[in-house]
């Protein structure tokens, strides 16, 4: 942004400068046409110019460098339709932004490997037949915006401080767009794309990945499927897998699992309960990084709650599964010790378990 402010900046000066060094009769009344300094003041001043403009070319083309290429078109499908096809099926690519990532390559490994597909974790052609096999539907779908999605209360500012975030009233969304872009598994940077200068306004049809909505206000009843279901969370790949008794898997899903200072610890646990919508209570003592001063607070509940909507306790303390404010850094950051899903796969967590389900960290 600099280098473009500069560059702005210097086009009048320049404009000003062409004009006298091309139009000699200008000043040639002041009998400066015949010094010879101001010729050489005017050749410096020319070759500066050049300079400039030169360097801001050169820093202009290292910029586009940088940005990251388009992903090229796949042969078969494309990234947002493999991401949702496989949160469809159960295989939580994560946040769905039509971006290849970590996320994306070890869901689509685990779905390959539950096929007895090539594991090559990549969105090939043979992994696209057989996540359309079944004839799904299209990827994606309309779905017209209501007055009630507008309503909030939206909470536009949230600070990154805990003891902060406990003088609100709630941790809800801070805007319509974050809210819709949540219960459709999708970055709101996804939303803008598929619907390019449309405003979000009740009545008005927005494509959305089709998925299966994710309300934060409506409580998940347990999934008759989840019968003897264990839960493995592996480091090794950042994920959670829900296995049947016979090993195959019920539900994948990206995590947050543990950092340098707060280690996964390796062991078999169960879970206690679990307690939707909780508040957060935040002790200092329990964070390697709190300032210095920070004093015990209780964050209200919402979907931008610390621990998202759903906290799942464990038989070891200070630790269980739970969901995010920020769902798109589930797999790409680190965590204060606990497991950290987006809130969507939390709430898919919490439908298979119950007290007494064994828990696995590895």
């Amino acid at each position: 942004m600099k280098s473009r402010q500069s560059a702005r900046n210097l086009h009048p000066a320049i404009v000003g400068t062409q004009h006298a060094l091309f139009n000699p009769g200008q000043g040639a009344r002041h009998g400066t046409c015949d010094d010879p300094r101001m010729r050489i003041r005017a050749v410096g001043l020319t070759v500066a110019i050049l300079i400039v403009l030169s360097l801001h070319a050169a820093l202009g083309a290292q910029a586009q460098k940088k940005r990251p290429p388009k992903p090229a078109p796949l042969p078969c499908g494309d990234l947002v339709g493999f991401q949702v096809l496989l949160d469809r099926q159960g295989f939580s690519p994560g946040q769905i932004d039509g971006i290849p990532g970590a996320n994306l390559s070890h869901a689509l490994a685990a779905m390959q490997s539950a096929h007895g597909l090539p594991s090559t974790s990549r969105p090939d052609c043979a992994t696209w037949q057989a996540l359309v096999v079944d004839g799904s539907e299209p990827a994606i779908m309309t779905y017209t915006v209501t007055s009630d999605d507008l309503k909030g209360p939206f909470e536009k500012q949230i600070p990154r401080s805990l003891e902060q975030q406990a003088t609100l009233a709630t941790l809800g969304y801070q805007s319509a767009e974050e809210e819709l872009a949540e219960r459709f598994h999708a970055s709101p940077a996804l939303l803008r794309q598929l619907n390019p200068g449309a405003a979000i306004v009740a009545g008005r049809e927005i494509r959305v990945p089709a998925v299966t909505p994710f309300n934060p206000d409506s409580e998940p009843t347990v999934d008759p499927a989840a019968a003897g279901v264990a839960i493995l969370v592996s480091r090794d790949d950042s994920a959670l897998r829900a296995t049947r008794a016979d090993g195959t898997i019920l539900f994948y899903a990206p995590v947050t699992s543990g950092s340098v200072h707060d280690p996964l610890p390796s062991g078999n646990y169960k879970v206690l309960g679990r307690r939707w919508r909780p508040p957060f209570h935040y002790n200092p003592r329990l964070f390697w990084d709190a300032k210095e001063g920070d004093e015990k607070a209780t964050i209200k509940p919402g979907p931008n709650n610390p621990v998202g909507v759903v906290w799942i306790a464990l038989n070891l303390e200070h630790y269980g599964l739970h969901g995010t404010p920020e769902p798109g850094r589930v797999g790409h950051t680190e965590s204060h010790g606990c497991v950290r899903l987006t809130n969507w796969d939390a709430a898919r967590v919490a439908a298979l378990v119950k007290p007494g389900t064994p828990v696995e960290f590895r």
